[in-house]
């Protein structure tokens, strides 16, 4: 079933200081989804969050919510509310003023002021928290303040600044589950700052992908992850093994000295090409005449698996395995069809076209 566009960002430009800072940006969110705009320090992705919420006005192009032009609307007169980083907590109130403090401007009664507020604190699960001082609560348990207060009001999007990103590796994981299940739980549209790769992948219905100002790709994260448009969004989600290749026809890709099957079509015959192959999908074995052969300089412990560089045809080949092969011997590696994605070569790693960058399966007209 085909979502609702509620919030349509069209060419949106902004400068600071003349420095471009978002150049031409089309972004369509949609009713009840949650979007996570990822991207290094710099990119425009806060920028864009900012003239969603009102925060910031573009130097041109149009912001349209519900099909209604909010160029000019005011953040509190926007159905938006927002979530900083720092939670902007009043840190003279207790819990149950921090979430009532919208609903006390609005002149609203108490008693339903008293009701909207133990909603709230049950959805994120701080009941009996009400007369706690916001000074001593943990990171975690702040958030959840910030997040009831944002909800009270009842907005149509929430507008999530890395909202985690003052809290350790394990709150932040409990948390993004706990986000990931709210968002469900209210059927309220997210659009989520983040710079982690890993927090995007886990969260997100869709995740749009940025650097320099540019929308790079957008998509699901399994589309993100396994069919990165450009050798940018390859590098920056997760780690790849990127080598330079020539694709003869549809579905025969030559590259590393051999010619490999692949499910890739639509390129030009002889199309110089980049291919893209993820470590955890290629194996090591032994080495024999039909495998790429070469030898093992370097064996980390990760944890969950073992990092190992294989020099081969020149180049050093990242592979995730949970055996370690001994350094100095020789390996062969092996791959699937499936586990080759070939892309488009774009001068200086420029984006993909943007009639590309969000899949044609995926768009809001081809649902």
């Amino acid at each position: 079933m085909e979502k609702k566009k509620l919030v349509e960002l069209k060419n949106i430009v902004k400068e600071f200081n003349g420095e471009p800072v978002l150049r031409s940006i089309n972004l369509d969110v949609h009713d009840n989804e949650f979007m996570t705009l990822l991207g290094p320090s710099g990119c425009g992705k806060t920028t864009t969050l900012r003239i969603i919420g009102g925060f910031a006005t573009p130097d041109s192009g149009d912001v349209f919510f519900d099909g209604v032009r909010i160029n000019d609307v005011p953040p509190h007169k926007r159905q938006v509310n927002t979530v900083f980083q720092k939670y902007a907590l009043f840190p003279h109130l207790n819990v149950y003023e921090n979430v009532a403090f919208a609903l006390r401007l609005k002149k609203t009664p108490e008693r339903e002021i008293s009701m909207r507020v133990a909603e709230m604190l049950e959805l994120v699960n701080l009941s009996g928290f009400e007369k706690r001082s916001v000074n001593y609560l943990s990171g975690g348990q702040q958030q959840r303040v910030a997040i009831a207060r944002a909800l009270i009001s009842n907005p149509r999007v929430l507008l999530l600044d890395e909202p985690l990103g003052a809290l350790d590796l394990k709150l932040r994981k409990e948390m993004q589950t706990e986000l990931k299940a709210l968002q469900q739980r209210t059927g309220i549209t997210f659009v989520y700052v983040t710079h982690d790769q890993e927090e995007a992948l886990t969260m997100s219905d869709t995740v749009v992908v940025m650097n320099g100002g540019i929308i790079q790709q957008i998509g699901t994260p399994q589309d993100i992850y396994n069919e990165p448009l450009n050798t940018f969004v390859a590098t920056f989600i997760g780690e790849s093994n990127i080598l330079p290749g020539i694709m003869h026809r549809d579905f025969l890709a030559e590259f590393a000295g051999n010619n490999f099957a692949c499910v890739d079509s639509g390129f030009a015959p002889m199309e110089p090409v980049n291919v893209v192959i993820r470590p955890e999908d290629i194996s090591i074995v032994e080495a024999q005449e039909e495998t790429i052969n070469g030898v093992v300089r370097c064996v980390t412990f990760k944890g969950v698996h073992y990092e190992i560089i294989v020099e081969a045809c020149s180049v050093d080949w990242i592979i995730h395995s949970t055996k370690a092969p001994e350094v100095g011997s020789v390996v062969g590696m092996t791959f699937t069809p499936q586990d080759i994605h070939i892309m488009h070569r774009y001068p200086d790693d420029a984006p993909a076209p943007l009639e590309t960058v969000r899949k044609p399966e995926e768009s809001a007209d081809n649902p």
